[in-house]
């Protein structure tokens, strides 16, 4: 391994997060063949509790030198191989805050453990066979994870739900590839390949793979979420529209133009995918120096954004200064907000569409009202189902890397179908089919190189 992650050894880190004066516990995770003795070291327990695997004991951390008292705490014993990393594992459980926790860190590192590289821990356990790449790559999802459905896909990969598909297709691969060996092996003694079934069996493999790679799309939404920026003139109840959506009074509301100087940003949660909702300031031409950064602040928020909210102020109607900002966020992905729909007659609202360009999202709101917000979200799903973001298997959500593992995998299995049909040697057929199998596994760690381990570990906290 890299010099990142030198595995040898016994580690401890943090493995809580730390704020100051806040948190009720932190917790010293410590893993390696002296976890056991640096626990006798340092942890002190009244009475006969016994030191068994999985058991808490109660005590006293004391700086073994001078026995000064550095905490009351409880110590986790989990020894090998029922443990995270499948090491002896000790966890000291501290007051929360950050001087207990990092006094009991710096006593573990002065009595022979070596502070964790980032994700040490969790790749200990995949390289001692407790978890596979797919359930790593899972768990950093878990801990990342900015809505309930994120979470629960995030599980579903550490439950193995992906690593299985994934094995079994690579199984296949090493079938066909065991037989098409015997037979340059034992031509002689076997019947001819079938070429017609090999090719309809890697049709096979490939479709499951195509089924795979369409679950990219909506694993980049649960993990980074979707940015929406409300975007238009002012005065038009963007900043009631986010307090609406948002249940909330992030933006302040007056009937004054210009309030919003600034982009206020709101997190929100739309079936399951995390959305960073920005309302902006109005856009319009002005000599305000202050109000004129804001506006090109906005204009860049749209441009930034996933998915523009472009919102029109119903009683106005069309106006030239909506044109304007319209051929200027077209090019996006666009919802057309109508709001302030309280304040018009039905036959003003028939008037009000014949004007408005053609927008194939067309949402009628009054954010004042709480009205629309439902039919807006609705809006949002099916712009997302559009842009087949939506996945076949709503359980499996796979990552980027997984992803160009696969399409590498699928690039080769088209290749070993054009070798077939052009009736090469069976040695050609090989070549391929293994660089097929070799991409496969490099998705769950049965073939995986150093970099690889280095990309995907280094991304963890440190105490993970």
């Amino acid at each position: 391994m890299s010099e990142l992650f030198a595995t040898s050894g016994t580690i401890a880190a943090i493995a809580t997060a730390v704020v100051p004066q806040q948190g009720s516990v932190g917790i010293v995770r410590v893993s390696g063949d002296q976890a056991m003795s640096i626990a006798q070291i340092l942890f002190h327990t009244p009475g006969q509790q016994v030191w068994q695997t999985h058991r808490i004991l109660y005590g006293y951390i004391r700086h073994p030198q001078t026995q000064q008292l550095i905490d009351e705490a409880l110590l986790l014993i989990m020894k090998a191989p029922r443990s995270y990393t499948r090491e002896d594992v000790v966890e000291f459980h501290c007051h929360g805050g950050i001087m207990a926790v990092q006094q009991v860190l710096q006593l573990c590192l002065e009595s022979g453990a070596r502070l964790a590289q980032p994700g040490e821990f969790t790749l200990r356990a995949f390289l001692n066979g407790r978890l596979d790449l797919t359930q790593a790559e899972g768990i950093a999802d878990l801990v990342g994870a900015k809505s309930p459905q994120a979470a629960q896909t995030a599980l579903a990969g550490l439950q193995g739900k992906l690593a299985h598909p994934i094995r079994q297709l690579r199984a296949n691969c090493l079938d066909i590839l065991a037989e098409i060996e015997a037979q340059i092996d034992f031509e002689e003694d076997l019947t001819p390949l079938d070429d017609k079934a090999i090719i309809s069996e890697i049709e096979k493999i490939a479709a499951e793979i195509s089924r795979l790679l369409a679950t990219k799309d909506k694993g980049e939404l649960l993990r980074t979420g979707l940015k929406v920026a409300i975007v238009g003139r002012p005065n038009v109840g963007k900043s009631s529209l986010l307090n609406a959506w948002s249940r909330s009074d992030r933006a302040i509301v007056t009937d004054l133009p210009g309030t919003t100087r600034d982009v206020v940003e709101s997190q929100l949660v739309v079936a399951g995918i995390p959305v960073q909702v920005l309302d902006t300031a109005g856009i319009r031409e002005t000599t305000d120096q202050v109000e004129k950064i804001g506006v090109e602040r906005s204009l860049r928020a749209a441009n930034a954004a996933d998915l523009v909210l472009l919102t029109i102020d119903a009683s106005a109607g069309w106006t030239q200064g909506d044109e304007e900002i319209y051929q200027k966020v077209q090019h996006r992905p666009l919802i057309l907000v109508i709001n302030k729909i309280d304040l018009v007659e039905e036959n003003q609202r028939k008037t009000l569409q014949s004007k408005i360009p053609g927008v194939k999202f067309k949402i009628f709101t009054s954010a004042s009202q709480n009205q629309g917000i439902n039919a807006l979200e609705t809006a949002i799903l099916e712009i997302i189902q559009t842009g087949k973001v939506q996945a076949a298997d709503m359980d499996l959500a796979i990552n980027q890397r997984q992803a160009a593992a696969l399409t590498q995998a699928k690039i080769s299995l088209e290749q070993v179908q054009a070798t077939i049909e052009q009736q090469l040697p069976l040695d050609f057929w090989t070549i391929d089919l293994r660089g097929a199998i070799q991409a496969l596994g490099e998705i769950t760690g049965e073939e995986v190189t150093e970099s690889v381990l280095d990309r995907i570990f280094s991304k963890f906290c440190i105490g993970k």
